[in-house]
């Protein structure tokens, strides 16, 4: 007789419970899985519907249009979260197993974890839609859509070339080819979340040469209406300044919209960044391309 079957011979005494494996207990409570095994979410398990999320790059006005949406009398836009970095880790088969019986893995309980935070945050807030921004929720797009299925995109484009420029402004110690390497990863995320998922693409050279106009469109594809008093953003509380956490340089703590840089010459797009600026219509040479109107991008 195995050293199992003794065991169970035991427990089926003492207990009444029999041992069973990770893999049969999986089967036993019959939780819904994916393909790759990973827990899919079941009723009750989301407690925020239809979450916003600004997909967008470094350095690409997000604080901007986050600041413009919070200062909106139903939405709530938070600082940024980073879920990117927030992990649950289960240190011991005791935690698998007992979490497997529940029909979840380290994945569906990161994902009530970030689902909890958000909860938490609109509970706070008093209002009653999210929109959340993170540049680097870029590069979890999927696992957004898949935690949240119902998730709405707005995607925020900037001109890869302002976009490098804005952050080798930040500091001299900035390497610029790591420089050029770092934007083209964002912004190469960013198209591939376009061409993946539906959205609204907005442009940052837009919103800061028509605000009005821009979170009108953008206030649309949320379902709410438009406040004139979003305009006036310096009037509400924001959160404080944190490193790491936006960008409250002085155009941000002016309290107003203030106009983009001029977009660099096509002559200052670095090779990397050059195809990128091609599909987001930069490099068309016709300034009309900025003021078209907002697009809602289908996935292809």
């Amino acid at each position: 007789m195995t050293w199992k079957r003794r065991l169970n011979d035991v427990l089926v005494r003492a207990t009444g419970y029999e041992l069973r494996s990770a893999r049969s207990a999986k089967r036993r409570r019959g939780a819904p899985r994916r393909p790759d095994g990973s827990s899919i979410a079941t009723a009750g398990d989301r407690l925020v519907t239809a979450p916003a999320f600004i997909l967008c790059t470094l350095r690409s006005g997000s604080t901007l249009l986050r600041v413009l949406l919070n200062s909106h009398s139903q939405l709530h836009s938070p600082q940024e979260l980073h879920f990117r970095y927030v992990e649950v880790n289960l240190t011991a088969k005791w935690g698998e197993r007992a979490m497997e019986e529940l029909g979840l893995d380290a994945r569906g309980l990161e994902y009530l974890l970030w689902d909890r935070i958000l909860h938490r945050e609109l509970a706070a807030s008093g209002k009653q839609h999210l929109v959340c921004k993170t540049p680097n929720d870029v590069f979890i797009a999927d696992r957004i859509a898949e935690c949240w299925p119902d998730a709405r995109f707005i995607f925020l484009l900037r001109h890869p070339a302002a976009i490098l420029q804005s952050r080798q402004a930040l500091g001299a110690k900035i390497d610029p080819e790591q420089n050029v390497e770092l934007i083209q990863s964002y912004c190469e995320a960013l198209e591939t979340a376009r061409r993946a998922f539906p959205g609204l693409t907005v442009r940052y050279e837009d919103l800061t040469a028509d605000p009005a106009g821009v979170t009108r469109e953008i206030c649309e594809f949320l379902g709410v209406p438009w406040e004139p008093e979003m305009l006036d953003y310096g009037r509400f509380d924001h959160g404080r300044y944190r490193a790491g956490l936006g960008d409250w340089k002085e155009k941000i703590k002016s309290g107003e919209v203030q106009s983009a840089a001029p977009l660099p010459p096509p002559g200052e797009i670095p090779p990397g960044l050059r195809e990128i600026a091609t599909a987001w219509g930069y490099t068309s040479g016709d300034a009309a391309v900025l003021s078209s109107p907002l697009e809602v991008q289908q996935p292809s």
